[in-house]
């Protein structure tokens, strides 16, 4: 266990530290002058000249990328130019929307997509397995902001149940706060909950065609007792993959939904990051997501070993 829990840890920085050159030097080759652009064409060139000595685009280029990384290391995420607040401040005040948004939505998505997955399973080639497949495929097929629109419409101009968007933030309460994120979590659930549904009945009904399951109702053992102490543990490690790739994708790729309910994450302060060209912020909350992606698969890595015991033994 130790090596393999090395060799993981091993192959964690080592694509942190090639994300890290990967995302600096594509801000580097993107055309225009950073300085010219967030000071505007009626900059002076003197101002221009003060805000690139500033910003230190005036020094080399490995010289920028060691003091960024070093900065990194010590927890120094450098100044937004454009909020003029260090970065660190505007990824924390977004983090505590963004993650909470994406646990919530996770959660969600794993107690819908798991029991109608072994639903399906248990009762292949029935008219419940077709129900929840064709439910499934509408899941996939409508993209998470219409869902997003539509629960807006129903739910918040209709009955007006929860608010359409905003974030009132936590210093107001845990209902108040929880309540803002309630509709978007649900439109970021459902595509992503009929995707696992679909992965969790694929692996399971694969996983009961083994000769082990074959083995254990030959003894005697019930359908329903066979498929919860044998094969729902070996369907799992496709759903963990799925689950934590998920909660990366929750936790980096909610822009859209974040503009729709206008809600301060991480993702909108990205985006806006990105039309003002603020490199700091641009360049430290995508190594941040990036970091954080690569981190849920090292979780997920541990989690099949949990799961199955014998990726120890190939460690090994």
């Amino acid at each position: 266990m130790l090596l393999f829990l090395s060799r993981r840890l091993a192959s964690l920085f080592i694509t942190l530290a090639l994300a890290s050159i990967v995302i600096f030097f594509l801000l580097e080759v993107v055309p225009g002058d950073p300085a010219r652009l967030m000071l505007g064409i009626n900059a002076t060139q003197d101002a221009v000249n003060a805000l690139r000595e500033q910003m230190g685009l005036n020094e080399p280029v490995w010289q920028r990328y060691l003091s960024w990384v070093g900065g990194l290391a010590t927890g120094d995420f450098g100044r937004s130019y454009t909020y003029s607040v260090p970065v660190s401040e505007l990824i924390a005040e977004r983090s505590v929307v963004s993650l909470p948004l994406a646990l919530l939505a996770l959660t969600l998505s794993t107690l819908i997509a798991l029991p109608a997955g072994i639903y399906a399973a248990s009762r292949r080639g029935q008219a419940a397995d077709t129900g929840v497949m064709a439910a499934t495929q509408i899941g996939i097929a409508i993209p998470n902001f219409w869902f997003a629109l539509l629960l807006v419409y129903v739910f918040a101009v209709s009955f007006r149940l929860v608010p359409s968007g905003g974030f009132p933030g936590w210093d107001t309460g845990v209902w108040p706060a929880l309540k803002a994120l309630i509709l978007p979590s649900i439109a970021l659930a459902l595509p992503q909950a009929a995707i696992l549904a679909r992965v969790t009945r694929s692996a399971l009904i694969e996983a009961l065609g083994e000769d082990y399951v074959r083995t254990a109702r030959a003894k005697g053992l019930s359908r329903r007792a066979t498929l919860r102490r044998h094969a729902l543990r070996n369907a799992m490690i496709p759903v963990v993959t799925i689950i934590g790739l998920q909660f990366a994708f929750l936790l980096a790729g909610t822009i859209i939904i974040e503009n729709v309910f206008y809600l301060p994450g991480l993702g909108r302060l990205a985006f806006q990051a990105i039309t003002q060209r603020d490199l700091a912020v641009v360049r430290n909350v995508v190594v941040l997501l990036v970091a954080a992606v690569i981190l849920i698969n090292f979780v997920v890595d541990l989690a099949y070993a949990w799961i199955d015991p014998r990726l120890r033994r190939r460690g090994r």
